[in-house]
């Protein structure tokens, strides 16, 4: 109806707006300056993340019984916008406490391990790495040989894990694993281990073309002892219902994978904005040319369309719940794909200097590119959404019909 008006259905909450707040100060103050220096010399955001404590950032997800806010998806969701628009590699750091091990450990963990980890979580003193990436098993993931065996009343555990970020840094893993006699999705469950524990060896770090301050490491696990209270969830042997659970946390990474994006994108932009701006060609600003005013359009379209599917999804996660798996894949696919478009263009409009490392366009355009391919591709989340569509199974939108096949 011409002229109706109507409310923003994901208006932030003044809390959440307060929040948001709080990360952007933070995230300009604090992680910005770092963020060329780490870039340049690949080591740890070390001091970021004592910043981001500081600021009572890293208990947005932890339960309050723990030390936390106990905040959900779209808290994290903002503050991983914010911090991502300032410096991918730090953001990072955040993901992981958001997202990572800590959400596992309080929503499926023993109470041992809950009282071990989580408090330390949230006070900044201990981060989680996750091992699930192995060399001969990525995106199939079920295809993992690490194996936990008998030993009494525990176990032991050997295998080896790739691509667990910042492991070379971080005070334990979580780690995906096979209970004796599983064989494919079956018996695949997940255990928690300090990092110092004997048999548990830094084995390599990688040297990736971004994040070079938050990179991954090869952790190997060589006859590690795992008791009762290091069991986040037991792989039954014959059934896949520990590996579903594992599965469909995932979708909290994803999110904030998708947050990171939008925060990256965003921040590209902005840079584009003020460079067209401030260029003056002619004795006009670029930003007169239609052409490059069409450029900034698609770029806007692109970034918002990717920002209304994330905040879909996690509106739907509700309090305590979890992102739903297809609106997740689908905000991950369009998050990813958003950025790389935005990033690049960006570079585009600043020519030469968007291609040098006196631009944080470059650094930004390197590290995006990674998020396309961890917490799942972006070809992953299109076979998963492509699959449901093609079986007729619906979003939750009004608008989807849904066919019977």
């Amino acid at each position: 109806m011409a002229g109706a008006t109507g409310t923003d259905p994901f208006a932030e909450t003044e809390d959440q707006a307060a929040l948001r707040q709080l990360a952007r100060d933070v995230a300009e103050r604090e992680l910005a300056p770092r963020a060329r220096d780490h870039d340049e010399s690949g080591d740890p955001p070390l001091e970021a993340a004592k910043a981001l404590a500081a600021a009572d950032l890293l208990r947005v997800t932890i339960g309050e019984e723990w030390g936390g806010f106990g905040y959900g998806d779209i808290e994290a969701s903002l503050v991983l916008e914010e911090l991502a628009r300032a410096d991918v590699s730090s953001a990072i750091w955040a993901q992981l406490t958001f997202n990572g091990p800590p959400r596992g450990i309080e929503h499926l963990g023993p109470q041992a391990m809950k009282e071990r980890w989580l408090p330390k979580v949230a006070d900044g003193e201990a981060l989680i790495s996750i091992g699930i990436t192995e060399p001969d098993a990525g995106s199939a993931v079920q295809e993992m040989r690490t194996a936990l065996k008998a030993d009494g009343a525990g176990f032991r555990l050997d295998g080896y894990k790739n691509y667990s970020t910042l492991g070379h840094v971080a005070q334990g893993i979580l780690v995906w694993c096979r209970w004796p006699g599983g064989d494919g999705a079956k018996g695949i469950g997940a255990v928690v281990v300090e990092m110092d524990r004997p048999g548990v060896s830094l084995t390599g770090v990688h040297h990736s073309m971004g994040v070079h301050a938050s990179t991954e490491a090869e952790i190997a696990f060589d006859d590690v002892e795992i008791g009762p209270d290091d069991v986040l969830v037991a792989g039954e042997p014959n059934d896949t219902e520990a590996f579903k659970s594992l599965l469909a946390h995932l979708n909290h990474e994803r999110c904030g994978n998708a947050s990171m994006c939008v925060g990256a994108a965003q921040g590209a932009l902005e840079h584009a904005v003020r460079y067209v701006n401030d260029r003056v060609i002619g004795g006009k600003p670029l930003a007169t040319l239609q052409g490059l005013q069409w450029k900034l359009a698609d770029m806007a379209i692109a970034l918002e369309g990717a920002r209304l599917q994330l905040r879909r999804a996690v509106h739907l996660a509700g309090e305590g719940g979890t992102p739903p798996a297809l609106e997740t894949a689908m905000a991950k696919a369009a998050a990813n794909r958003a950025a790389k478009f935005v990033c690049d263009e960006a570079m585009q409009i600043h020519g030469g200097y968007g291609y040098s490392r006196e631009y944080p366009l470059e650094r930004t355009y390197r590290d995006i590119r990674g998020l396309c391919i961890g917490a799942g591709t972006i070809e992953a989340q299109l076979n998963y959404v492509g699959t449901n569509v093609a079986r007729g199974r619906a979003s939750v939108s009004p608008g989807w019909i849904t066919q019977k096949l």
